[in-house]
Parts: structure tokens; C-alpha cells; sequence
């Protein structure tokens, strides 16, 4: 029989090499995947892994793809790392577009920078308040964490289709469900002549650096830690437990409403309901992949953005559905789960004898335990039973 059991200490080396791990093994798994749909794994990969890097625009592209992640992923890392499980990232995000278009329409040709700032500003503040009703209910009413914010996902959703199809819609648009059109006075400046980066991916590596600085070396970073770790011990050592839950999602709400601001005023340039392909859902994986650490996280980023852009060129080239891009993820996931849990357990096969040993003491000892029990009652007691 199976046994699973504890490890007495886990390798922390493994614990690193773990994403290294699940890549190649998802590596492998795609190429018989490939193999089964007729296609040369070696071309393949060429168009997931070498083209998305291969000149300018293609880069550029990346960095589009990346900075969501990125952001996205810093504020859920931070939460985990507290144990506080928020799914909530996506709808953030739709939330932030929203209200980031909603005030980006307002301008026209002439208007200065200051609606690009307050756009952005909405944007973050937006994503506060979505992130901050999953935290008012547990905090008031206990309610699950992981249950409401995937909820408020699909509210944020429909929220964004009602505005395209409704209030922000274009009036010339012949019923198409988007926004005109923004100004340039309310676009992000790009980053490079080719592609259409623009400063968020700057803004988002800066943003990671100073979350591992603050995580790793100052005091509120120490306490989430700690709390993440044993809220038992956290609240003996005196920190508050239902601060450091507010910090962490209203953090994690403030980056992913900054996300969808980024993208409407950035590369879209916008409101359309396709705003994420899921960069909320795929920053969950950026973060477990980057271990909940958010320089980690920067490289994690990179690939996963890497994986979506090959899946818009595997389209082009290889014919390959856009849901390839959904079995990469759920693969890598899969895996990388299955390797942190070998890495904090292992698996034992117990002989059927000594199982049958264990059945055989437990049984003498329950016998040994009634007789003792009988011995012990009084004469009464006996000729009562």
C-alpha cells in the first residue's frame, strides 16, 4: 500500500529547481501532444520559444504580454505569502480598464497629461475597491476568500461587457461592442521605435524590485511573512492579522486595477471586452512559478508572456487553436504543483505484512483495553451489566 509521508527537511535546492522541473516535463508532455496533432515538435518550440524573441517588434510584443503578468502576479505573490488565497486578480483588473476608459474618453487632442494620470489613478483606485469587498466580507461575515473574489471575477466581466455594449460604447462604432478610440494625449509613451511597449513594463519591473526590497528587508515584510507562516505565532508576537490582510489585497487590487488601466491607455488604446486573455487566471502561475518571489517573479513573467505570444504565432504558422495556450498553463501548473509536493513529501510503499501486523497489535490492544476496563468495574457495576 501507498503511504505518504512528511519529509524531515526539504531540500531548499529542490525547492528552486522545481519550476526548472515542471518546464522541462511540460516540454516533454507538449512534444507527444504535438507529435499526436502531426506536428514536428521541433517546429513547435521554434514558434513558442525562439520566434517571440527573435527582433524588435517581436520583443516589444513581449513586454505587452509580460507587464500585465507582472503586475498582476507581484500583488498575489504578497498575498500568498500571507496565506491569504485571492483568485480575484482578473476581475481587478476587467474593473480597472473600466473605470481607466471611463475617464480616458473624456479627452480629446488638446487635453493635457493630467487625464493619462487621472485614468491610471482610477485605474489603481478601482481595482482597490473590487479587492477590497472580498476582504470587507471576511472580515465582517468570515466568508471564503478563494469563493468570493472568483465570484466578483465574472461581476467584473460582465461589468465590462455591459460598459462596451452600453455607457462607453461608441456612438459611431455600428453596434460594435468598443469604446472610441482614446486620444494620444491619454496614451502611455512607448518604450521602443518598433512594438507597442510602453513604460508600464518599466513601471512593473520597478514595482517588483521594491516588493522583494520591502518583503525581504523591512519590518511590515518580516510581519506578513511570519503571518503567512504561523497566524498563531504572529498574534503572540502582536501582529495584527486583519492589518495585514487589508495590506495585502488592497496592494494586490491597487497592481491588477493599474494592469487594466495600463492596457486600455497602452497597447490597446481602447475599451474592448477582449481587454485580458486571462493575464489574472495566468498570474497565478507566474507567481508559484516565480516563487512567491517577486524577482523570481520578473523572469516568470517573461516566459509565461513568451508562451502567449507563441500562441498567437502558433496560430499563423502551425494552424494550432488559441486553447493551446490554456493546456500549456494547466500543464505547467499541474506539474509544478506535483513537484513542490514530492519536494515537503514522499511517497512510501508499505509491505502488506507489516500493514497486517499493525491490524493485528491495534485489534490486541482494543481486547487488552476491555479487559482492563471490565477488571476494573465494581462487583455492583458487574452484576448490573
Amino acid at each position: 500500500m501507498l503511504k505518504v509521508q512528511p519529509r524531515i527537511e526539504s531540500s531548499k535546492l529542490m525547492a528552486w529547481l522545481s519550476p526548472l522541473i515542471a518546464i522541462v516535463l511540460t516540454a516533454f508532455f507538449s512534444s507527444l501532444m504535438f507529435i499526436a496533432l502531426d506536428v514536428s515538435p521541433l517546429k513547435a518550440f521554434d514558434v513558442f520559444i525562439v520566434q517571440p524573441v527573435s527582433d524588435p517588434y517581436n520583443l516589444g510584443e513581449l513586454m505587452v504580454k509580460s507587464a500585465p503578468l507582472l503586475l498582476c502576479a507581484i500583488g498575489l505573490a504578497l498575498c500568498y505569502r500571507a496565506n491569504i488565497w485571492n483568485i480575484g486578480a482578473e476581475g481587478q483588473l476587467l474593473v480597472g480598464a473600466v473605470v481607466a476608459g471611463a475617464i480616458a474618453i473624456q479627452a480629446n487632442e488638446q487635453s493635457s497629461s493630467v487625464l493619462l494620470i487621472l485614468a491610471l489613478l482610477g485605474g489603481v483606485l478601482a481595482g482597490m475597491g473590487w479587492a477590497a469587498i472580498p476582504t470587507l466580507l471576511n472580515r465582517i461575515f468570515h466568508t471564503n476568500i478563494i469563493l468570493t473574489t472568483i465570484m466578483l471575477n465574472y461581476i467584473g466581466l460582465y461589468v465590462l461587457l455591459w460598459s462596451v455594449h452600453g455607457p462607453l460604447a461608441d456612438p459611431q462604432g455600428f453596434g460594435f461592442p468598443e469604446s472610441v478610440m482614446f486620444a494620444d494625449s491619454v496614451l502611455l509613451p512607448t518604450i521602443m521605435e518598433q512594438g507597442r511597449a510602453t513604460i508600464s513594463i518599466v513601471i512593473a519591473v520597478g514595482l517588483a524590485i521594491l516588493a522583494g526590497v520591502a518583503l525581504f528587508k523591512t519590518l511590515p515584510g518580516f510581519q506578513l511573512r511570519v503571518f503567512g507562516e504561523d497566524q498563531s505565532a504572529a498574534r503572540y508576537a502582536g501582529f495584527g492579522g486583519s492589518k495585514i490582510i487589508w495590506m495585502v489585497m488592497l496592494f494586490a487590487g491597487a497592481l491588477a486595477g493599474f494592469a487594466g488601466a495600463a492596457e486600455v491607455t497602452g497597447p490597446i488604446g481602447q475599451l474592448i471586452p477582449s481587454v485580458s486573455p486571462g493575464y489574472g487566471y495566468a498570474a497565478i502561475i507566474v507567481a508559484y512559478l516565480g516563487r512567491l518571489n517577486p524577482f523570481g517573479i520578473i523572469f516568470a513573467s517573461l516566459f509565461m508572456g513568451t508562451l502567449y505570444m507563441g500562441s498567437d504565432l502558433a496560430q499563423i504558422e502551425l494552424g494550432l487553436p488559441t486553447a493551446i495556450t490554456g493546456l500549456f498553463q494547466g500543464t505547467l501548473l499541474f506539474l509544478l504543483l506535483a513537484c513542490d509536493f514530492l519536494i515537503h513529501y514522499r511517497i512510501t510503499i508499505a509491505p502488506r505484512e507489516t500493514s497486517k501486523r499493525r491490524e493485528q497489535a491495534f485489534e490486541q490492544a482494543k481486547r487488552a483495553q476491555d479487559t482492563l476496563a471490565t477488571d476494573n468495574k465494581s462487583p455492583q457495576q458487574q452484576g448490573a451489566a
